[in-house]
C-alpha cells in the first residue's frame, strides 16, 4: 500500500461533484439495496409524459434511464453539481433548475412523477402539490444513523442525529401531506473502507458526515485508522436506506 501522505493527498485533490463513486473503485464496497432503485427508476419514467428529479447531484441516476418523458426536470442545490447535470443531460432535453432548498419552482399540479435519490430533506408538502391527482412519489431515501460507525469513529457518539430520518417518520410525514403511502422497504447494507484515501475522499464527498473535517483537523484519528487498514482490517460501516412509493 502506498504511503499514508500519498493516499490523502491524491483524495484531497480528486473531484468530488456529482453522485458518481467510481473513484472508490477497488478502495470500498457498499451492497446495494434488493430493489435496484436504478433500474425501476428507469422503468417509471419510461411510463409518464412528466417528471421531476429533486436533489438530482450531477443527473447520474436520471442518465442512466433508456428513456425519459417529454418533459423531463432536475433540481439541484449546489451550483457544480447542477452545472455538471447540465453537461450530462442537457442533450436530452432536460432542464436543470438551480434551487435553494425554498419552495419548488413549479406551478400545482405539474408533474406525474417525482423522483430522487438520497433527497437533502423531503418536503411533503411541495412533493404533493407539483404532484398531479394519481400521481407518484418515487424515491430511495438515506435512513437512520446511515455510516454511523464512521461517523462517530470521528466524531464520538452522536445519540439525537441517530434518531433522525427514520422511515416510519417519513412515512407519516407523508401522510399527513395528503400521500398515501403505498410502499416501503428498508435495507441495510455493509460498507468497506480498504485504504485511508477512500475514506478521506468519502468525507469530502459527503461533507454533511463530518461537518468540520480536515485532514489537519483529524490526523491522529486518521493515522490510527490507516494503521488498522494496512493490517488487512478493512474499516466496516452499514448504509441504511429506505425505498418510498407515495400516490397523491
Amino acid at each position: 500500500m502506498r504511503a499514508y501522505e500519498e493516499l490523502v493527498a491524491e483524495a484531497e485533490e480528486a473531484d468530488v461533484t456529482g453522485w458518481g463513486f467510481e473513484w472508490l473503485d477497488g478502495r470500498a464496497t457498499e451492497e446495494r439495496p434488493p430493489w435496484g432503485y436504478g433500474r425501476a427508476l428507469s422503468e417509471r419514467l419510461g411510463s409518464v409524459a412528466s417528471a421531476l428529479d429533486i436533489d438530482t447531484g450531477g443527473g447520474e441516476v436520471v442518465a442512466e434511464a433508456a428513456a425519459l418523458p417529454a418533459r423531463m426536470v432536475v433540481t439541484e442545490g449546489w451550483a457544480p453539481n447542477a452545472d455538471r447535470a447540465r453537461a450530462l443531460l442537457g442533450s436530452r432535453g432536460v432542464e436543470v433548475v438551480a434551487t435553494d432548498g425554498g419552495p419548488l419552482p413549479f406551478p400545482e399540479r405539474s408533474f406525474e412523477l417525482v423522483t430522487s435519490r438520497h433527497p437533502v430533506r423531503p418536503d411533503w408538502d411541495e412533493i404533493h402539490r407539483v404532484l398531479v391527482p394519481g400521481g407518484h412519489y418515487f424515491a430511495q431515501h438515506v435512513g437512520p444513523a446511515s455510516a454511523f460507525e464512521l461517523i462517530e469513529f470521528f466524531l464520538g457518539p452522536v445519540p439525537e442525529a441517530r434518531r433522525a430520518r427514520h422511515p416510519d417518520h417519513e412515512a407519516a410525514a407523508a401522510e399527513r401531506a395528503g400521500l398515501v403511502v403505498e410502499t416501503l422497504r428498508t435495507a441495510r447494507c455493509r460498507m468497506e473502507f480498504h485504504d485511508i484515501g477512500a475514506v478521506v475522499w468519502t468525507l469530502r464527498k459527503c461533507p454533511w458526515w463530518v461537518p468540520d473535517f480536515s485532514v489537519a483537523a483529524y490526523d491522529t484519528a486518521l493515522r490510527d485508522l490507516d494503521e488498522q487498514l494496512r493490517g488487512g482490517q478493512p474499516f466496516v460501516a452499514h448504509s441504511t436506506r429506505h425505498l418510498v412509493d407515495a400516490r397523491r
